[in-house]
């Protein structure tokens, strides 16, 4: 028996219960996208602010860092609700899921999207100490707001594609 096999066996119950209960489906279904488009809501609302204040004067700066940093939070629970519902997205169907290169990219552009939100969290607050507009470091909040938006929207690319299959 393969891995998939395996892990399919292990998993069998939850996926009876999922593909015969349009309520267990629905819900698991909205609280992942729910989750998406309030953590990504704000994500995208930030980089958009983010993107605007390249020209701004340090008083703006500044308020813009403060609102930035109050971003995370949120973010980052619904990123936490994505993960738990997506596993159980996954469980559901493992013998799609586990043997698909897009469930691979769309994994791998998540990986990335954390990692990218580390890197501008940083940088926020590295700017946070130094906001003048001469720092060089709006270069790389910029780059990271750009990231951001790429990275949110390829994901979400990469979750319909899979969810289409």
């Amino acid at each position: 028996m393969s891995i998939v096999e395996t892990i399919a066996a292990a998993v069998k119950p939850w996926n009876e219960l999922y593909s015969h209960s349009k309520a267990v489906s629905a819900s698991v279904t909205f609280v992942h996208l729910g989750a998406l488009l309030l953590g990504g809501g704000f994500a995208v609302a930030s980089d958009r602010v983010a993107l605007r204040v390249r020209n701004a004067d340090i008083d703006e700066r500044r308020r813009v860092l403060r609102d930035f940093s109050t971003v995370h939070k949120p973010v980052l629970i619904a990123l936490a609700v994505m993960v738990a519902s997506g596993a159980a997205l996954m469980l559901a169907d493992v013998e799609t899921f586990l043997v698909s290169p897009v469930y691979y990219t769309k994994m791998g552009l998540f990986v990335v999207l954390l990692a990218n939100g580390y890197f501008v969290q940083r940088t926020e607050r590295a700017l946070a100490a130094d906001p003048s507009p001469s720092n060089r470091l709006w270069g790389r909040f910029t780059f990271g707001a750009i990231a951001s938006l790429t990275l949110w929207l390829s994901t979400t690319l990469a979750g319909v594609i899979l969810m289409s299959n």
